[in-house]
């Protein structure tokens, strides 16, 4: 069995550091904010020139509590793209605004800017891009545009941490750029705790303090509310799982850039490219931090049933782009109407790209490919 993500593998390297720091807050019995919390923040500021972080619940949230400090509301439009998890949208119906769905760049998955500056109306109050499967998007385009419209950006950062790309002549770390940036915490993130977290970062201190008061429903001091915020705190359990791997987290991102380095190379050894699979490129100027390593794949569906029959994981991100979700039946969108994101959405598949992932384990994952394309002549 070769898994798409093994996370048991990581977990026995760090076992004892962990199992101190959950004893260790268990101790103090001090479970919610703190300063395990705190601290983490700090860490996460200065690690990426942040200049503030603020540790909420969930990456969801931190998209959530963002919209909520830019005052986002009814029949506010924010562009976004359409292939991305959902939550990234769901945020912005949560609010009662207007997710304005535009299509992606077919070679990065993510925003295309050229699109993003022709959907701008005077509705528009944010521009939200994701850095999709841990690769920046173009921010150098996309800033300028928000710039010239006078248009704040919240960075969707949930799958990049610690990816970067040169702007301005100088390489910046995803999250850093916009108003805020979010980061997802899920277990399976580049650096995933043991259970949901999320952080936002900004650069503005007042923007850093608005946020942790909607992190406890609005209250300042507390049980004195002027706004209504969220229950959107970050655990210290959380936390202190965080901070032990945050120290292993650059080694790890350079084991899963070796791995898909090494995919490149079996790309080219076994000769994928004659049937058609199509894998990532290095973009020049950017840092890919592979949170996914998708490539596309021709027969992509019957593709991942062999894989599965053949005990490797694999998995479909995302099957269905988010302008023909039904419950977004309600904007109007059409098949057809963002045609990159569709072909994406009927062609992608990730492949395991973890950091201990082993080289023969990669070799039988793509000799098996190789094998189901032969098969079908």
């Amino acid at each position: 069995m070769i898994p798409l993500l093994d996370l048991k593998r990581q977990y026995e390297t760090i076992r004892p550091r962990i199992e101190k720091v959950v004893q260790d807050v268990f101790e103090k019995q001090a479970f919610i904010l703190g300063e395990e919390v705190r601290a983490l923040e700090e860490e996460i500021a200065e690690k990426y020139g942040a200049g503030y972080a603020v540790g909420v619940s969930s990456g969801t949230d931190a998209l959530l509590l963002s919209l909520m400090a830019l005052g986002v509301g009814e029949g506010d439009e924010v562009i976004t793209s359409p292939f991305t998890f959902f939550a990234t949208a769901g945020v912005i119906h949560r609010l009662q605004a207007v997710p304005v769905f535009v299509d992606i760049e077919p070679g990065t998955f993510n925003l295309d800017p050229e699109a993003v500056a022709a959907a701008v109306t005077d509705r528009t109050v944010c521009i939200l891009p994701v850095h999709l499967f841990g690769l920046m998007a173009d921010m150098q385009r996309l800033l300028t545009i928000a710039r010239e419209k006078g248009i704040p950006v919240v960075e969707d950062a949930a799958q990049a941490i610690g990816a970067r790309r040169v702007v301005g002549g100088k390489a910046a770390f995803a999250g850093t750029l916009g108003e805020t940036g979010c980061f997802s915490f899920f277990p399976s993130k580049n650096l995933g705790g043991a259970g949901d977290g999320g952080m936002v970062v900004t650069g503005d201190a007042s923007r850093a303090e608005q946020l942790r008061r909607l992190r406890v429903h609005g209250s300042h001091p507390k049980y004195y509310h002027h706004v209504v915020g969220i229950n959107g705190r970050l655990d210290a359990l959380q936390a202190a799982v965080l901070r032990v791997k945050l120290a292993f987290l650059d080694a790890w991102t350079e084991g899963r850039r070796e791995n898909a380095r090494r995919y490149r190379d079996l790309h080219a050894t076994y000769r994928l490219a004659r049937f058609g699979i199509v894998f990532p490129e290095e973009i020049e100027g950017a840092y890919h931090v592979y949170n996914q390593f998708t490539g596309r794949f021709p027969k992509r569906d019957r593709l991942l049933e062999y894989l599965k029959e053949q005990g490797i994981g694999a998995a479909i991100y995302y099957p269905l782009p988010l302008h023909l979700q039904p419950c977004f039946a309600y904007l109007g969108y059409r098949k057809g109407d963002l045609p990159n994101a569709e072909k994406a959405a009927d062609e992608v598949l990730s492949l395991p790209v973890f950091p201990e992932l082993t080289e023969e384990e990669q070799e039988t994952v793509i000799r098996t490919i190789a094998a189901f394309y032969e098969s079908e002549g």
